[in-house]
């Protein structure tokens, strides 16, 4: 049977003389708009698939992407965008977007604030993106033609959980390999003793006590200063390396014998990179999910401890042997 929307009459009486009908038509009523939008994607073109792009790289003998951000969400797709120039085999280009807002409720403590990327983030991300050797120029979009938009995992259709880096394969229908790296950095081999970390203030697991970390002689702080701050009464030997761009940021974590973090962009960094990691989970939302090799995360205070040891090489008394 044809869906048929109420009027605010129809819909306040429904509410208040049958709850259980109501509830089926609010359910309805959710299906009928992702089903209204998703047709209005495909009936306008915008929606993407595997003989689209190929179609659009084919005549046009490159192709052109957009992203407005956040930075971690950039991050994971590149996998896709990875893959999208494996299939093609043509020169892609990837256009950020500046100024789009930043409706998150935890936008006020987000080092952008109310917007997802503004020019400082840009110039940070840009020579880490274009060190890539699937990215053929990464550059600020300034109406540049676009063939295939990335944004669209915000269009309401696609649930915003689950693992970032999949949200793109969704709208576009490339399928990324996420098990393995998809950066490639030469790494600071300096830190090739060192526990390297970062955390946001937001997606933090209340619950966790860094300062066993004193107990290990050699953990730095790569993030904001005032992240850096947070941590210090905690571990009071923390070292703060403060980074000139997020390829520098990336090198230092190539390098770094173990990376913690919470679910922000210097993880996305570690995951792209597959290194030795350990991620906060965060009990609000869960949508970061390591894949692969070296890959690990926590909810409890045991678990991170034991983790940090056994990937640092610590004997644990009694259950693992000294390496």
């Amino acid at each position: 049977m044809m869906f048929k929307k109420k009027n605010l009459l129809s819909k306040l009486w429904l509410k208040f003389t049958d709850k259980p009908a109501y509830k089926k038509y609010k359910w309805e009523m959710i299906n009928y708009r992702q089903t209204q939008f998703t047709d209005h994607l495909i009936g306008d073109n915008k929606l993407n698939n595997v003989n689209k792009i190929l179609d659009a790289a084919k005549a046009n003998k490159s192709l052109n992407l957009i992203h407005s951000g956040n930075a971690g969400d950039i991050i994971y797709a590149l996998a896709t965008i990875k893959k999208i120039g494996e299939i093609t085999n043509v020169p892609v280009n990837l256009c950020l977007k500046i100024g789009r807002p930043n409706h998150s409720p935890f936008y006020s403590s987000h080092p952008v604030g109310n917007v997802m990327l503004n020019q400082g983030m840009v110039n940070n991300l840009i020579p880490l993106i274009q060190s890539q050797p699937y990215i053929n120029n990464c550059e600020v979009y300034t109406d540049q033609p676009i063939h295939i938009d990335l944004d669209y995992f915000r269009s309401g259709t696609v649930p915003l959980n689950g693992n970032i880096a999949r949200w793109y394969s969704y709208i576009t229908g490339v399928s990324p390999v996420l098990w393995k790296p998809w950066l490639t950095i030469d790494a600071d081999k300096s830190y090739a003793d060192t526990i390297v970390m970062a955390r946001s203030g937001r997606y933090q697991n209340r619950a966790i006590d860094y300062s066993f970390l004193n107990a290990y002689p050699k953990v730095v702080f790569i993030g904001i200063e005032s992240e850096y701050k947070d941590l210090l009464p905690v571990i009071p030997n923390l070292q703060w390396k403060p980074v000139t761009d997020f390829l520098e940021l990336a090198q230092v974590v190539a390098g770094c014998r173990l990376f913690i973090g919470n679910q922000s962009f210097p993880f996305s960094v570690a995951e792209a990179l597959k290194v030795p990691r350990i991620l906060e989970v965060s009990y609000e939302i869960i949508n970061v999910v390591p894949e692969g090799e070296g890959s690990h995360d926590f909810f409890y205070q045991e678990h991170l401890e034991y983790l940090v040891k056994e990937l640092t090489n610590e004997a644990i008394s009694g259950l693992l042997p000294v390496k």
